[in-house]
């Protein structure tokens, strides 16, 4: 049986639809009555998590964490008590209860930010990016050092940017805006950005956590391809049933209104600048990606 944090997020949902519902159970803040699944009741980086969570698990796939809601003078708090006290403790817990493996699903942003005109790999690593970023590599550095002191194999990805039906956060928000005829097409400026499929992302997942060449390693997870911001905004047309715009706003526009404030270039150069990562040594133990961004399935559940 798999344990499962983060199991009613976007990516854990379909997780667990991939390894079937009897052979789950989920770690949660709160149980959920119309799931039918075993569920633990613990919320983590505030509750103690139970012994029970461990009875008969043999893999853990730990998804859950704050990501980037967390703002204000509690944030560093938040993201140290959530996302690197509580994934100790569960590794360190699922040790003791004889887990055989452990899957940590981190961030590239704790990679920190590629370089310029490179595609980053595991060895490229910087700075983690904010302290998101900072908390995720806290929490890897921890794990690794567990490794080398338990026979537990404990294991690390670090997805490029997620897409898939149901996607959230900015990606939903673009969606939505370009649904609803609210956003301009951007310009293309050839820049490129990493990404990965969420079931391509399960499919790695589940690769690491029985393969022994991962064990106490580190592995950036992309679709093996990049894309420009324009070529994401036209494959989400294509998707939504929307005609592709032969126009675009000029990439002048972006640059005055990076003069207006560092803030608002920060963003701009967010949006149009690149963002890539290689994928190489996922790869190397037979990762086979299946989607790209321009097939409609990689956006919207088709009935």
């Amino acid at each position: 049986m798999d344990l499962v944090t983060g199991g009613t997020g976007f990516i854990g949902q379909r997780l667990i639809s991939s390894l079937g519902d009897d052979n789950v159970r989920l770690l949660v803040r709160s149980v959920h009555q119309n799931l039918k699944l075993s569920q633990v009741k613990c919320e983590l980086g505030f509750n103690v998590i139970p012994a029970e969570a461990f009875e008969g698990i043999e893999t853990v796939f730990h998804l859950a964490g704050n990501a980037h809601d967390v703002s204000g003078e509690q944030a560093a708090e938040i993201y140290q008590r959530v996302n690197v006290d509580a994934t100790i403790e569960l590794a360190s817990k699922a040790a003791k209860h004889g887990v055989k493996s452990f899957v940590f699903v981190s961030s590239v942003k704790a990679g920190g930010l590629p370089l310029e005109g490179h595609c980053a790999g595991e060895s490229d690593q910087s700075e983690p990016d904010g302290v998101y970023g900072q908390s995720k590599r806290q929490a890897e550095l921890a794990l690794l050092d567990l490794n080398e002191k338990t026979q537990m194999q404990i294991s690390i990805i670090r997805p490029a940017l997620v897409y898939g039906p149901g996607v959230k956060g900015n990606l939903q928000l673009i969606m939505n805006a370009i649904s609803k005829r609210l956003l301009p097409p951007f310009p293309e400026t050839e820049n490129r950005r990493s990404m990965i499929h969420v079931d391509d992302l399960i499919t790695a997942m589940k690769l690491i956590s029985n393969h022994n060449a991962s064990d106490g390693e580190i592995f950036i997870a992309t679709d093996g391809r990049q894309y420009s911001t324009r070529e994401i905004y036209d494959a989400m047309c294509q998707a939504l049933g929307r005609n592709v715009p032969g126009w675009s706003i000029p990439k002048l526009f972006f640059d005055i209104l990076g003069l207006v404030s560092r803030k608002i270039r920060h963003k701009t150069d967010k949006i149009l600048g690149d963002e890539c990562y290689s994928s190489k040594k996922l790869k190397s133990l037979g990762f086979k990606p299946e989607y790209t961004i321009w097939e409609k399935s990689s956006w919207l559940a088709l009935k």
